[in-house]
């Protein structure tokens, strides 16, 4: 039996421990906590890389508790001079944190997304997604960095050119990784950022509500068998297996990299006016 066809879309026995920030689109499940999504410390919201998260202000929209991002024209991501949108990380709950750092081979994260009527998409920007590896290394594994990218993972979704979708990945650039992601539809490898998987796979609309999801399995280490997937309103529009997630036994999947931004890095791919987005309904499970 499918839990939830959209934000969880696993099999209700398989769930282990999990928690979610709205039980209306998450059925009752005695191992899912409810959490509300502006409880900070309830939720383990933590490093928080820029300003322009609300995260302590109730966005009440469409019958949903939302974060809100705002992108002002010409914002171009975390590091720019205009900041726009929102980055930090998300461990979960205490118990469902604790699960990820003792046991969990494999997790699902799912969540809610509803860009303004008339979005415009310019050249690209990123989504939430997951991240994981060793210790703190765990929070390295974006922009472009090159130092210890066999000691971390981090997968996003990112939007492109008219809505065009992707799951953004950075991934161990061992060898074995390399010709697998190679052969996945849509990819694009690039030797200094993250390597595209599916894009154009689905498309990513304005006016309307998605959930995305993605599900991440780690490999045994010495072996080449870790899975990531990703779900567009309750369907796989994504299976990447035969993979090395870690290489390393105290390599962890650490939970949401919650981050939206436009770009890129130049200045082509800034936001070309004031728009929004807003994201709700953040539920996790650690699945067996």
């Amino acid at each position: 039996m499918s839990c939830h066809s959209a934000l969880l879309p696993v099999s209700s026995n398989s769930i282990l421990i999990g928690f979610t920030t709205d039980q209306n689109r998450v059925p009752a499940h005695p191992r899912i906590v409810p959490v509300r999504i502006f409880e900070d410390p309830s939720l383990g919201v933590h490093k928080i890389s820029h300003p322009n998260v609300l995260q302590h202000r109730t966005i009440a929209i469409d019958g949903r508790l939302a974060w809100e991002a705002l992108y002002p024209q010409g914002s171009i991501n975390p590091s720019g001079a205009l900041k726009g949108g929102f980055g930090f990380y998300v461990a979960g709950p205490k118990a469902f944190a604790d699960a990820l750092d003792e046991y969990a081979r494999e997790i699902v994260l799912g969540y809610e997304v509803l860009f303004e009527s008339g979005f415009s998409w310019a050249k690209g920007g990123k989504l939430p997604g997951l991240y994981g590896g060793v210790g703190d290394k765990a929070y390295g594994c974006t922009g472009g960095r090159k130092a210890h990218r066999c000691q971390c993972f981090n997968l996003r979704f990112m939007w492109r050119a008219n809505g065009e979708g992707e799951l953004y990945t950075y991934l161990p650039q061992t060898d074995v990784n390399l010709e697998r992601l190679r052969t996945v539809p849509g990819a694009h490898e690039s030797s200094d950022y993250g390597f595209s998987l599916g894009r154009g796979a689905w498309g990513f609309n304005s006016g309307r509500w998605m959930s995305l999801g993605i599900r991440l399995r780690l490999n045994d280490v010495g072996f080449q068998n870790g899975e990531i997937e990703a779900f567009i309103d309750g369907r796989s529009v994504l299976l990447v297996d035969r993979l090395v997630l870690r290489e390393d036994h105290s390599a962890r999947i650490r939970g949401a990299h919650f981050q939206t931004f436009f770009g890129g890095h130049t200045p082509d791919w800034a936001s070309p006016r004031d728009q929004k987005s807003w994201f709700a309904s953040l539920s996790g499970a650690v699945v067996k």
